[in-house]
């Protein structure tokens, strides 16, 4: 879980002028092909984003242009039902 949480604090900083900020859908969709390339535990990541702390994470460290919708069906590869809304969003 740790790396999980290194990695999204490594694809988002806000103090790091040399680097280009993901927003947050762009991290979590970067994590995503970690996880289906087994860089990543696919269980933890899942965990990580059912539990809503990827959010919360954004709310309170990431600038206001950083925050977008999330597809969490999506990022776990259960595309959604376009019917149905996204099941988080920033």
């Amino acid at each position: 879980m740790m790396a999980i949480a290194d990695i999204v604090e490594a694809l988002t900083p806000i103090d790091r002028p040399y680097k280009k900020r993901k927003t947050l859908s762009e991290a979590l969709a970067i994590m995503s092909r970690m996880q289906g390339e087994q860089h990543i535990d696919p269980d933890l990541f899942a965990r990580f984003l059912r539990s809503g702390v990827d959010l919360e994470y954004a709310r309170r460290f990431m600038q206001a242009q950083q925050l977008d919708l999330v597809d969490i069906d999506s990022l776990l590869g259960n595309p959604r039902n376009p019917q149905q809304p996204f099941e988080h969003s920033a």
